[in-house]
């Protein structure tokens, strides 16, 4: 036998739970029917089942939920049980988790409240791709409830706490009984004109037949064609009417909405202040980044300044020019001293130092040195320079040294 994938049980049980979590209808739902099996649990909680002649449902409101519940629960007694269809993992099973209860006298308004949520739901009214963002800085909120109820006064004390610059703008309007939704329907749309930043719709908690104004068509009319975002305020944080589903945005309280529209001017300017320091640090950084670099540049302009480097040439022709004074005047003393010397040796080679010593300087009448006499002939005529003066000779003999025979 061929076998697919095997599952754990905890996986089926997860996935189960999955689709009904993905299921839109099951999230809000009310279901009539018996009470049977009923247990008030140590713990707060009430379990217990609702039945039919057919069929039966298992069914638990949780201790945080029971704040809504002003009647006790009794077996064979016949309500209206709302709330959500979701499985219990570790059972496996599926149950109602209840967040209202009501007497079956309620269930009429029940049956009408489920009809009007299919038809809007199929008309688009609830798309989640259709409705608008807060704005984060609102100037001017729209309210729309009652003048005299406690619901205003905490929305006044909340907004003027986070911010009393926001102007609210109220439009007193009728949220209980005959002509209720009208008047409700009526606000949105007067508010709308008067461009308000958001409007809040809401007001306090209250029995399903007190807050049945908001399940009226014509409020779900108007907050679907409103052009302004709306948030829906209605009761406690267990009520769920028709204009949440088509509000922009449901606050489980009148209070929270007023939170959600108007924005904590301190925390407004404690980032204002925040983006200044972080701001005057990243521009004291760039004006010291930008003086370390001017200065760099001036170090480097002082490095390639012509004037600059005229003064170093200026300042090397003069070590030059005095190199060049002492290398000549050492080169005179030197030249000097060797002249000296040069003096001295002819000085003792000068031929007057000989002819001083009884010596002659023989030259011949052209002044040509006579250093031989095989220069001259007899009758030459010679000028003889002694020390004291020059006199003329004529030849009358000559005498050769190694020769034997003379002229």
């Amino acid at each position: 036998m061929n076998r697919g994938k095997i599952y754990s049980v905890t996986s089926i049980n997860q996935f189960i739970k999955n689709m009904f979590s993905r299921e839109y209808v099951l999230s809000v739902v009310f279901v009539r029917g018996e009470i049977s099996n009923c247990k008030y649990h140590s713990s707060g909680h009430i379990y217990f089942t609702i039945k039919d002649s057919s069929s039966q449902l298992a069914c638990v409101m949780f201790r945080s939920d029971r704040t809504s519940l002003d009647f006790k629960l009794e077996n064979g007694r016949e309500v209206v049980v709302g709330g959500s269809i979701n499985v219990y993992e570790r059972d496996g099973k599926y149950q109602l988790y209840a967040k209202k209860i009501v007497p079956a006298g309620a269930g009429d308004l029940a049956e009408k409240y489920e009809q009007l949520k299919r038809k809007l739901q199929e008309a688009g009214y609830f798309d989640e791709d259709r409705k608008l963002p807060l704005p984060r800085y609102v100037k001017r909120v729209g309210i729309v409830t009652s003048e005299t109820g406690a619901a205003i006064q905490d929305m006044i004390q909340i907004a003027r706490r986070r911010n009393p610059y926001v102007q609210l703008v109220l439009y007193p309007a009728k949220v209980q009984g005959e002509g209720a939704a009208e008047t409700i329907a009526r606000g949105i749309r007067r508010l709308e004109k008067e461009n308000v930043d958001v409007i809040i719709a809401g007001r306090g908690g209250g029995s399903m037949e007190d807050l049945w104004a908001f399940n009226e068509e014509a409020v779900a009319d108007a907050i679907f064609s409103c052009r302004i975002p709306v948030i829906s305020a209605v009761g406690h944080e267990t009520d769920v009417t028709i204009a949440d589903f088509v509000a922009d945005l449901r606050a489980p309280t009148p209070s929270a909405a007023i939170e959600l529209a108007v924005y904590d001017v301190n925390q407004a300017l404690s980032a204002l202040y925040d983006y200044k320091d972080c701001l005057m640090r990243c521009m004291l950084k760039k004006i010291d980044d930008a003086c370390e670099k001017i200065a760099d540049m001036a170090k480097r302009l002082r490095r390639l300044n012509p004037e600059s480097h005229l003064v170093q040439k200026r300042q090397y022709l003069t070590d030059m020019e005095d190199k060049l004074t002492y290398l000549m005047e050492q080169k005179v003393k030197d030249q000097k001293h060797a002249l000296v010397l040069l003096a001295g040796k002819l000085d003792s080679l000068s031929p007057l130092k000989r002819l001083q010593s009884g010596y002659a300087y023989i030259a011949d009448e052209e002044n040509k040195m006579i250093d031989s006499v095989h220069k001259v002939k007899k009758e030459d005529v010679l000028c003889i320079t002694v020390a004291d003066g020059t006199m003329k000779a004529e030849v009358e003999e000559i005498t050769y040294f190694n020769r034997e025979d003379s002229l």
